[in-house]
């Protein structure tokens, strides 16, 4: 929101008091009995209608007792009852409707006993009349706050049905994506696991038979059965994504980085892992996206770094969380990585939470990824 709509109404409720004491300050210097006290009265109520939007219950008294005392000194006539009104029309308008008819018929019962008792009888009905145009007065106030009131109302209500629609319609298209993803997920899987399943048998029952023959493997076959492989656990990890609900963060966060591991060292991969720095719960984004560069990091190495071991390390830090995956392979200064969807796939996600990557060769031999993640809101 911006600041100003908030100072808006406090500016104009200073204006307003401003008039109102440029008003009737002059009724105060020329009255022969005001005095210092009916000056002092009129710069207080005038003072007060600052407060009548935000604190109407102030104003509302303060106007009242101040207006009461200007008229006993000064007999202003009507427009003293200027802020009394402004004071009435705020509090009927916060709800206060039983306190605002009790102030106005003090005003106007003071007022009127008042001017009868120093009245000659021949005033008597100018000041009846008079009071009766007051109440009039005072009635269009409360009448005109109320619907104010009202009004304030409809248009809260109508605000949250907005709200409410839209977020309904949010939870609809975040419901009707989810159920797309499904399809998706349903469709690869029925179309692509079987077919790409099928290949890989066939090619390692050909590639037995051949052996057992005592034959030599094509290399041809060899790579359709890497190949296979590679594509059916590239399949997972995307039908993985795409199943993965976004009410269920916990489903690919750092909490599952032991099965990982495991799955990595059942594929002949001997992965360690060392966790440092005080656990603690994670922003959904960075947990996710920590797990998903550990997961790419030890699938690269897996099939890039044959016979390589990997080492995961994942430091909690109070402002970022670092995770780090090295390998002991073959690779080096002089053979920068091949850019890839992997590692494009990385940056991206670490870019999003406005954090750092870097994945180079390690001078010692190997690869290094590391991802320095920070807690807070993305940038």
């Amino acid at each position: 929101m911006s600041c100003v709509p908030r100072w808006r109404p406090l500016a104009m409720d200073g204006a307003l008091a401003v008039t109102v004491a440029a008003i009737l300050t002059p009724t105060a210097l020329v009255a022969p009995g005001a005095g210092a006290l009916g000056l002092a009265a009129v710069l207080a109520g005038s003072l007060a209608l600052v407060a009548w939007r935000r604190a109407p219950l102030v104003a509302l008294p303060v106007t009242t007792v101040c207006m009461l005392l200007f008229s006993q000194y000064a007999a202003p006539g009507p427009s003293a009852a200027f802020p009394v009104l402004v004071s009435v029309f705020g509090a009927v308008r916060a709800g206060h409707r039983l306190l605002a008819a009790l102030a106005g018929a003090v005003y106007l019962g003071v007022g009127l006993a008042a001017d009868l008792s120093s009245a000659a009888p021949q005033d008597t009905q100018a000041i009846t009349q008079s009071t009766t145009m007051l109440l009039g007065w005072f009635l269009a106030a409360g009448v005109s706050a109320t619907v104010a009131r009202h009004r304030h109302a409809y248009l809260e209500q109508v605000e949250q049905r907005a709200a409410e629609a839209e977020r309904t319609r949010e939870e609809a298209a975040l419901r009707r994506a989810g159920e797309e993803r499904l399809r998706i997920a349903r469709e690869l899987h029925d179309s692509l696991t079987h077919s790409i399943s099928i290949i890989k048998v066939q090619a390692g029952v050909a590639i037995h038979l051949a052996r057992k023959r005592g034959e030599e493997v094509p290399a041809a076959l060899l790579t359709i059965q890497e190949a296979g492989g590679d594509a059916m656990r590239e399949l997972r990890a995307t039908l993985e994504v795409l199943r993965d609900a976004g009410d269920q963060p916990a489903a690919s966060g750092l909490d599952r980085i032991g099965d990982l591991v495991e799955r990595a060292r059942s594929t002949g991969l001997p992965t360690t892992v060392t966790i440092s720095g005080e656990r603690h719960e994670l922003p959904e984004e960075v947990d996710r996206a920590a797990y998903r560069i550990v997961q790419e990091a030890l699938t690269n190495v897996s099939r890039h770094a044959g016979g390589a071991g990997a080492a995961v390390r994942i430091h909690y830090g109070a402002a970022e969380l670092v995770v780090q995956v090295d390998d002991d392979g073959t690779g080096g200064p002089g053979a920068p990585p091949a850019p890839g969807v992997g590692l494009r796939g990385m940056r991206e996600r670490v870019a999003v939470l406005g954090g750092r990557l870097r994945a180079e060769p390690r001078p010692e031999g190997g690869f290094t990824v590391r991802a320095e993640l920070p807690l807070g809101e993305p940038s």
